[in-house]
């Protein structure tokens, strides 16, 4: 499904409201003057609210399933809009709630 492409200044967010940022760029391609991010790039969360009962138990991590099967940087695939990617240690997915608009990819 074709998607525009995630860069470092899109707004990443987990499924309870913390911020999501990349941990790895590609420094060597830029949309809008920010790098965009692939596949093996994991995201760190910050500020999770999630409890379960009593015990706070916040996403840290997220590690991206799905990316672009058409559209590589370095030989990996570049993320998408609608790129799906599981929290840890909860599994809860990530949500793109915002991105660039002109570049789009498959």
């Amino acid at each position: 499904m074709p998607g525009f492409l995630l860069h470092l200044g899109a707004t990443v967010k987990c499924t309870h409201g913390g911020q999501a940022v990349p941990t790895v760029t590609n420094e060597r391609v830029t949309l809008m003057g920010n790098p965009i991010v692939m596949k093996p790039s994991p995201y760190s969360i910050s500020a999770c609210p999630f409890h379960v009962g009593n015990s706070h138990v916040p996403c840290i991590t997220a590690q991206w399933i799905t990316a672009a099967s058409r559209i590589t940087a370095n030989g990996m695939p570049v993320l998408l809009l609608d790129s799906q990617a599981n929290c840890t240690p909860n599994g809860t997915p990530l949500l793109i709630v915002a991105t660039q608009t002109r570049v789009t990819g498959v």
